[in-house]
């Protein structure tokens, strides 16, 4: 995937809502017995078109969560949205996770699981169908569905780049 597709957007800028994915807790083994700590997945998006996905770990549930919002805004992406859905099918891959996405029509809403779930609400998607294949481990399903996300091509750029109407990039 080529860098110039990733469109990245400044957080100061908007009005961001956060979602936490997961949250695990991780033992470490001292000499004294376990000692605990926590991981945080969290999406922050603006309902619009632009969301993020960071991981926090610290000692605290609250302070993984913070962290985690913070590397989140610092991962802000723009994806295109047609009509409240995607523009077109696209499958996403990271590590043993896929994700297949496919636009659906207006009141279907978000058919997808919880992982994903959480990209879609956060991103502005309020009509989608998808899949997770593979992989149900949390991290891996959102940086699969960030990945089809990132692939997906606006259709005004499509018909700008080949020169046809809007009406033709769909019919055409």
């Amino acid at each position: 995937m080529s860098q110039s597709n990733i469109k990245s957007v400044r957080a100061s800028e908007i009005e961001l809502k956060e979602k936490v994915v997961a949250i695990k807790r991780v033992a470490k083994v001292v000499k004294g017995g376990r000692r605990f700590s926590f991981s945080a997945i969290v999406v922050v998006g603006d309902g619009n078109g632009v969301v993020g996905y960071g991981l926090g770990k610290a000692n605290e549930v609250t302070d993984a969560i913070t962290k985690g919002i913070d590397d989140a805004k610092k991962n802000l992406v723009k994806v295109p949205i047609l009509k409240g859905t995607v523009p077109h099918e696209q499958i996403g891959k990271y590590s043993g996770g896929f994700v297949l996405i496919k636009p659906a029509s207006q009141g279907t809403g978000v058919i997808a699981g919880g992982a994903m779930r959480a990209v879609f609400e956060s991103a502005g998607v309020h009509n989608v169908l998808a899949k997770s294949k593979g992989s149900s481990n949390p991290h891996n399903v959102v940086k699969a569905t960030f990945d089809a996300l990132l692939k997906l091509r606006d259709p005004y750029t499509v018909a700008k780049d080949r020169g046809i109407a809007l009406s033709n990039v769909f019919n055409g």
